[in-house]
């Protein structure tokens, strides 16, 4: 079972991050975990790295600017954190990109939720650089939050009933599996695994050495021995137990993969994707696989995406990690959010 002990949630105070904050909040409460929010004030200009255009001097983040920053992400998070939360404030400058990621890293989170049209977000067609740096080097599983999203926040008993988790058999997408397949018990929901046949020409029948026996196979009959063989791969790839607990479906389909992804939850109405960033026609870091990035762009419900350095064990949050607060009712009753704060930046105390 996937535990999720800390969320982190970077905003820019844009609505589209505040979905994020509201998605983030929500697991959080439903995992009994914290969330540490981040803000990256950038301090160098993008002016310099534009070919043609002048150069700027750096940003200077002055003591007071940083103190009025932690005072409207406070405000940011109020708005949106319910009674009890466990709420993380930090602060840093830099690269947004890479202080998101290395946040990640130094806090051993288990989730990191981003929203996808934030201010320097997506576009429909061209993916914001910090965004797709984030999910394609992030080493924890990263749920992209897309606009239009109705507020997550209080979150239902479950707040996920739909799932639908993309299946190529190669190692990345069976690891997703295993993250649907927990939440999917998490939450009670119904889990749908989806196999997208591509057939063209590099298709050809001596691929499979099962198919390959009888020379006089023709194309038709190969693919409904293909066929046959996937559906059932993707029967074996769920245990019994699950199915017997849960309902679970399996599609076969074929045609252009992430179109398939996309029509199959919006049929369905699924309210997560689950999918791994590499299966097996993906390139590699340098360059987001090109379905998972269809999928992320045009999705209209979140997309949940591994990439093959996830792992699905819990990571241990050791003692300076813990904060004060975290969701318990005392005498008095339920504590209001407790907020924590802290900078990266030297010489600088909240």
């Amino acid at each position: 079972m996937v535990e999720i002990r800390r969320v982190l949630c970077p905003i820019d105070f844009s609505q589209h991050s505040r979905l994020a904050l509201d998605h983030a909040l929500a697991i959080a409460k439903w995992y009994g975990s914290t969330v540490t929010v981040l803000h990256v004030y950038c301090t160098t200009p993008a002016a310099p790295y534009t070919r043609g255009l002048p150069s700027y001097k750096s940003i200077a983040v002055t003591r007071s600017n940083r103190e009025r920053l932690l005072e409207e992400t406070g405000r940011f998070i109020a708005a949106e954190a319910p009674t009890g939360a466990s709420i993380e404030i930090v602060l840093c400058e830099g690269d947004a990109a890479s202080e998101i990621l290395n946040q990640a890293n130094s806090l051993g989170a288990d989730l990191l939720v981003i929203g996808t049209h934030g201010r320097s977000g997506f576009e429909r067609l061209v993916l914001g650089s910090v965004a797709e740096k984030v999910l394609r080097k992030a080493r924890c599983p990263v749920l992209s939050v897309p606009r239009g999203m109705p507020d997550a926040v209080p979150a239902t008993p479950a707040l996920f009933t739909r799932i639908l988790c993309p299946v190529d058999f190669s190692e990345c997408s069976l690891n997703a599996l295993n993250h649907a397949m927990s939440l999917a018990e998490k939450a009670n929901a119904r889990l749908t695994l989806l196999h997208v046949l591509v057939y063209g020409d590099e298709e050809a029948p001596d691929v499979y050495d099962t198919l390959i026996s009888d020379e006089r196979l023709d194309m038709a009959h190969f693919r409904r021995r293909r066929e046959e063989i996937h559906r059932e791969r993707l029967r074996d790839a769920v245990p019994e137990a699950l199915r017997a607990r849960h309902t679970v479906d399996s599609i076969l389909t074929s045609g252009k993969p992430y179109r398939e992804i996309l029509r199959v939850a919006a049929e369905q109405g699924n309210d997560l994707i689950v999918m791994g960033v590499q299966g097996r026609g993906a390139t590699d870091l340098m360059v987001f696989g090109s379905t998972t990035q269809h999928v992320v762009r045009q999705a209209t419900c979140p997309v949940l995406t591994l990439c093959r350095t996830s792992v699905t064990e819990t990571h241990k949050i050791g003692p300076d990690h813990v904060l004060p607060g975290q969701g318990v009712s005392g005498p008095e009753g339920p504590r209001p959010p407790s907020l924590v704060a802290r900078d990266r930046r030297p010489g600088f105390e909240v």
